[in-house]
């Protein structure tokens, strides 16, 4: 069609769209020439503008991707295994299996991606339960892996005397071809044992048990003559050193109604350590074998805990009756 002819049909506006079209697809491919069709044959009202009509369309059909995001957070009971229900509240010492991937990534002339990402996991106080996880993704897609996406997965051991309340994953992860960042939060939530905490060295939750592995305290702490006193207490308020050590120490005494010492033991039990994350309190345990001809009456567990980074002492002390 001549010049004049297809201005006289078009009109002048779509005239230049189509022409303008016709050059994109030579940069484009077809699809901006089938695009750029469709705008010719139903124009818009206004003509002022129609190559940035063009430019707009032909981004959007080829330009607009779905931008850098983490998808599909997982977390599981089992390496691979589905995620746990919604709700579900985790337990100190339990190993998560976590997974995410990325999606909107871009990749090079060369179909090469290049992803970086960091993993970290915070308990309700925004303090880290595991050593930040950083690595690198490489890849280099063929045409069959269009679809491919990334999938990291991250064991996160959850503190084996962790606090109660709301944790969360926190994920960051950099497209180095694309240049963009994307980041994501996954909360989770944890019940652990309630332990007060306390500013000063103190003994909490001094507690009496019939047997080394029963679960649940005497009601009343009552014993008979040859039967073993087994006790558990907590130990708080300590103070932490460099890389979060600790050194704490505990004595032990058993006192007769009189207030005679039957039995006593320094250094009953002994936490010089470091980890990672800070031993939020120091679980104990004592027993003691009472003799078949002990005599009924009321007796005094005594307890004296050491700090020695803090040097602090502090002692509590809890009746047990022999009937």
């Amino acid at each position: 069609m001549r010049l004049a002819e297809e201005k006289r049909v078009l009109g002048a506006g779509s005239w230049v769209l189509a022409h303008a079209a016709q050059a994109a697809e030579q940069v484009l491919g077809a699809g901006s020439w089938v695009l750029a069709q469709a705008a010719c044959q139903h124009p818009a009202p206004s003509t002022q503008h129609p190559l940035l009509l063009l430019v707009v369309l032909a981004y959007t059909l080829y330009g607009a991707t779905a931008p850098l995001a983490v998808v599909r957070p997982t977390v599981s009971d089992r390496d691979g295994g589905a995620a746990v229900p919604g709700g579900s509240v985790h337990a100190p010492g339990e190993t998560m299996f976590f997974s995410f991937q990325v999606d909107g990534f871009t990749a090079s002339a060369g179909q090469r991606v290049h992803l970086s990402y960091t993993l970290d996991a915070f308990d309700a106080h925004g303090v880290r339960i595991i050593e930040p996880v950083a690595a690198e993704i490489e890849e280099t897609l063929a045409p069959e892996d269009k679809n491919w996406k990334p999938t990291v997965r991250q064991e996160i051991t959850i503190p084996p005397l962790a606090d109660s309340g709301t944790y969360k994953i926190a994920i960051s992860v950099t497209d180095l071809v694309g240049k963009a960042t994307a980041t994501k939060e996954v909360p989770f939530d944890v019940r652990g044992r309630r332990v007060d905490p306390s500013g000063t060295l103190v003994i909490r939750n001094i507690r009496f048990y019939r047997g080394e592995d029963d679960k649940e305290a005497l009601s009343k702490a009552a014993y008979r003559p040859g039967d073993a006193v087994w006790a558990r207490f907590d130990i708080i308020g300590y103070k932490f050193g460099e890389a979060n050590a600790i050194d704490v120490s505990y004595d032990v005494a058993v006192l007769a109604p009189s207030g005679k010492t039957l039995y006593s033991q320094p250094q009953a039990g002994v936490d010089k350590s470091q980890s990672f994350y800070p031993k939020r309190y120091v679980p104990a345990v004592f027993s003691l074998a009472t003799k078949h001809d002990t005599r009924p009456g009321e007796y005094t567990l005594s307890i004296t805990a050491h700090d020695g980074l803090g040097n602090q002492t502090f002692e509590a002390r809890q009746s047990f009756t022999i009937e």
